[in-house]
């Protein structure tokens, strides 16, 4: 799971990116391929968010790329004291171990573009993953958001740690 962790952390960091300047986020599949190289498509059907995550949740599942680790990437919404929050969730799979499951979600408010907070982000799942170590991989997640340079920058500026 820790590179899986990275890979999840590095396209966390590539989504709030994209919805600092307001833009809606485009579910995005990405993986590390078995010879270890980072791939990524942006997923799109019939202009639909739903189909589109379901779409990528099937490819997630599936593992049709071969891939050695996974992740599914899109705007979506959780609870934090009672209201409702828009956040990054990111679906991470290591394939080595089929059976795991992880979600963490990047909490974010947008009151206009570049007026952007970023929160704490929340580990949502951890299913059969006891033959991992969950702190490294919580590290690995943030260590793959300051991979990304543009990414990082942006959270690190909008880092609001009130939730």
């Amino acid at each position: 799971m820790i590179v899986a962790f990275n890979l999840a952390g590095f396209f966390a960091a590539h989504a709030i990116w994209s919805v600092s300047d307001g833009e809606a986020l485009v579910p995005m599949f990405a993986y590390v391929s078995e010879s270890g190289e980072k791939q990524m498509q942006r997923l799109v059907i019939d202009g639909d968010l739903e189909k589109s995550v379901a779409f990528g949740q099937a490819k997630l599942e599936s593992n049709e790329s071969d891939a050695s680790d996974g992740v599914l990437v899109y705007d979506g919404r959780i609870p934090i004291d009672d209201r409702m929050v828009d956040a990054v969730i990111v679906e991470i799979r290591s394939y080595f171990s089929l059976d795991s499951k992880a979600v963490m979600a990047v909490p974010y408010a947008l009151a206009a573009p570049g007026e952007l907070r970023v929160f704490k982000p929340k580990l949502l799942q951890w299913e059969e993953c006891e033959d991992f170590d969950i702190d490294r991989s919580v590290q690995s997640f943030f260590e793959g958001v300051d991979a990304h340079e543009h990414g990082a920058a942006i959270w690190n500026k909008a880092l609001d740690q009130s939730m």
